[in-house]
């Protein structure tokens, strides 16, 4: 199943980086694309319980889900995984 989290505190490659490099780790995931323009991680996966694995994944790198508080840890996180991005090749 096709499914898209528009997430916050995405704001550049090396954002968009560390997201697609994480969620290529998972299992049952393919078709990972990183719209900045729009903040929003479209992927492709095989059920709901996915899709739900993929949002907590991306809490957890600090990049949560427009319905989630963005909290200040998350936004530190954030910042952390893109600098973390714009530095691997």
């Amino acid at each position: 199943m096709k499914a898209s989290v528009i997430v916050q505190n995405l704001k550049c490659g090396g954002c968009a980086k560390t997201i697609t490099s994480k969620l290529s780790e998972m299992n049952h995931l393919s078709d990972i694309d990183v719209d900045t323009e729009t903040a929003t991680v479209h992927f492709t996966c095989e059920n709901v319980d996915d899709a739900i694995l993929v949002k907590d994944k991306l809490k957890a790198l600090g990049y949560p889900s427009i319905e989630y508080k963005n909290s200040v840890s998350a936004k530190a996180r954030s910042f952390l995984s893109c600098a973390g991005g714009k530095m691997s090749k």
